[in-house]
């Protein structure tokens, strides 16, 4: 995510602990905060996919997705 996003998520963070937002800066923090979740998932994703676990005879395997 791009540094200017987050930076208006928090300018917009810090505008609400001092008032009200407006309808149309309620809606751009709600897409915002979504598309920061979304990324945060991506990348966590991401780490997991390349994280091998070694065993007691130094095996490694890779972690495998847990079903629902």
């Amino acid at each position: 995510m791009e540094q200017a996003k987050l930076d208006r998520i928090n300018e917009l963070y810090h505008k609400s602990q001092n008032g009200p937002l407006t309808a149309e800066e309620l809606a751009e923090q709600a897409e915002l905060r979504r598309e920061y979740i979304e990324s945060y998932k991506r990348s966590l994703v991401g780490e997991l996919d390349n994280t091998y676990i070694v065993d007691e005879k130094g095996n490694k395997r890779k972690l495998q997705k847990k079903d629902k």
